[in-house]
């Protein structure tokens, strides 16, 4: 006797329906957060950080434009022929004469030691009361903020008979004088501070 066999039935695959769920699940979930009006929720959220993500991903990396070198910040500090001021004193700058090897006449004068440095100021009071203006507490800079203070005795010289610089100024007026500086050969003053009184803060100005 012959004995067929009948086929073993095919087992059937459940993980279609399983995935096929879980989509159904995360619709219904979905429509019903929509449904209650809940825009914030955590499904907004999701959305948006999905949409940042695929944006980064495909966005180019930004260019920065780097400025010219031109376009440098302008240097603020006041320079020859500007007023500045400081205390009780407007001061203005005006020529500058360096490389030089004494000063006064023929038969009186002084010689430098490395170098003179003439620097000729107008000093105004703008204050209320008269003040004298003291060339000792002026001060000169190089390019490598190296300090030099005047040379009083020289200035005697250098400002002849017009002893202006001792002089008290009175409120409204202005005298003229020539600073004197005694620094070495090759040095190149690239700012000079000036003061109304040895306490005061001072104002800078280039000399370039």
């Amino acid at each position: 006797m012959t004995y067929v066999q009948n086929p073993v039935p095919s087992k059937k695959r459940k993980w279609p329906w399983i995935a096929g769920g879980a989509v159904a699940l995360t619709l219904i979930g979905c429509i019903g957060a929509i449904g209650s009006g809940d825009d914030s929720g955590s499904i907004g959220a999701a959305a948006s950080t999905a949409a940042d993500a695929a944006a980064e991903a495909g966005a180019a990396p930004a260019k920065t434009t780097a400025k010219p070198a031109t376009e440098k910040a302008a240097d603020k500090t006041p320079g020859i022929g500007d007023a500045v001021r400081d205390g009780k004193f407007q001061f203005t700058v005006g020529k500058v004469k360096c490389g030089v090897g004494k000063v006064g006449s023929s038969y009186l004068n002084t010689k430098a030691q490395g170098q003179f440095c003439l620097i000729d100021v107008t000093v105004e009071n703008i204050g209320k009361q008269a003040q004298a203006f003291l060339d000792s507490v002026q001060k000169a800079y190089d390019a490598k903020e190296v300090e030099y203070s005047v040379d009083s005795s020289a200035a005697i010289y250098a400002n002849d008979d017009q002893q202006v610089l001792f002089e008290e100024i009175n409120p409204g007026n202005s005298v003229k004088g020539r600073l004197v500086f005694d620094i070495p050969k090759g040095t190149e003053l690239t700012a000079l501070e000036l003061h109304d009184s040895m306490f005061s803060g001072g104002v800078t100005v280039s000399l370039r």
